[in-house]
């Protein structure tokens, strides 16, 4: 064979060669119908696991086996979320599974720890008992300032950035850190001048928020609150005795339309209609709406406020116990009439 034989025969093998390196790199290796989907490897996964989660994404399983040995991810496994984009080759899967994808974590007024570790957990890897555990850990709670009642403060609903494989630990640690930052020297400083800690701002503010969904009208709820506070009265918070039923009941869903009667001399420190102050800790998460309204409240003289049934949704404000006395037989009338008990 002369030597330009041998180099015609050289150049179709090294193309052949290329073609079929190309193939197995880069060509097509995905076997789903949407554009991108998320795969995610537990913490402590083997190569083999990883395997058999891909499996329902990946076409030829042996073809990303030859490159993942390659390069060495066969050796070095990685716990996350990743993803995976229509039509990427064996080359960009085993490169994919080792970009770890950061979630948008979401968790608005949950209104107990049980249901903001439920939230949580549906998010990241990190389950419900893992959570509550991490969370109400008595030397955590301790060196940061909370106890059981208090320690739902220390979240403030909003939507964070995590890696889907983050610990439970790891979680509370970075909503801790959320915590701290949220509480800036100004937000500090508003609350001093009210007489009150942050906890504190948070507990009434977890009130405020659930007397009114009405933004606009927060500050002024919260400006009754502390004049009651100033004055040593009660505060006589409805939301508060729902509370405490649904804990006295065990029951955190429990639907009440109506508070009255015995209700209202409920025996727990949650009741605010016989206990002066506030109570031991906030009753929800109150969102940053209800937390600014308590640091900047309307400044008035009202006392009392009663929903208001000519502007749905809001309150009627005096400071007037005659005035007020009208307002709630006006509103007990309408609510009769619409039949709730």
């Amino acid at each position: 064979m002369n030597k330009k034989k041998i180099l015609i025969v050289f150049a179709v093998v090294s193309v052949a060669l290329a073609v079929f390196a190309y193939s197995k790199l880069f060509l097509s290796n995905t076997k789903f119908d949407k554009d991108q989907v998320y795969v995610f490897v537990p913490t402590g996964s083997t190569y083999e696991d990883v395997l058999k989660i891909i499996s329902p994404y990946v076409k030829d399983v042996d073809n990303f086996k030859m490159i993942a040995q390659l390069r060495s991810y066969d050796e070095n496994v990685f716990p996350g979320r990743f993803l995976f984009k229509k039509g990427t080759g064996s080359l960009g899967l085993v490169t994919a599974l080792r970009r770890n994808q950061p979630l948008d974590l979401a968790f608005n007024n949950q209104e107990s720890l049980e249901k903001l570790v439920s939230r949580v957990s549906s998010q990241i890897e990190a389950d419900s008992l893992s959570l509550m555990k991490a969370i109400k850990d008595s030397a955590f709670m301790a060196k940061n300032g909370f106890n059981e009642e208090t320690v739902l403060g220390m979240f403030i609903p909003n939507t964070y950035q995590f890696k889907w494989n983050t610990s439970a630990e790891k979680f509370r640690d970075k909503m801790l850190n959320e915590f701290q930052n949220f509480w800036t020297d100004e937000r500090k400083a508003k609350a001093k001048a009210l007489g009150l800690t942050p906890i504190e701002v948070i507990t009434l503010a977890s009130i405020v928020h659930k007397e009114t969904v009405k933004i606009d009208e927060r500050p002024t709820v919260a400006g009754v609150y502390l004049n009651r506070l100033k004055i040593e009265m009660p505060l006589q918070a409805d939301p508060t005795i729902i509370f405490a039923m649904r804990r006295q009941t065990n029951n955190l869903d429990l639907v009440i339309k109506r508070v009255k009667g015995d209700m209202l001399r409920i025996n727990s420190p949650y009741n605010t209609y016989t206990n002066v102050g506030l109570p031991p800790g906030p009753i929800a998460m109150p969102d940053i709406s209800a937390i600014d309204a308590v640091l900047n409240p309307k400044k008035h003289d009202y006392i009392y406020f009663c929903a208001s049934v000519e502007r749905f949704g809001y309150h009627d404000f005096t400071a007037s116990y005659e005035e007020h006395m009208a307002n709630a037989r006006k509103y007990a009338e309408w609510v009769s009439k619409l039949g709730i008990e």
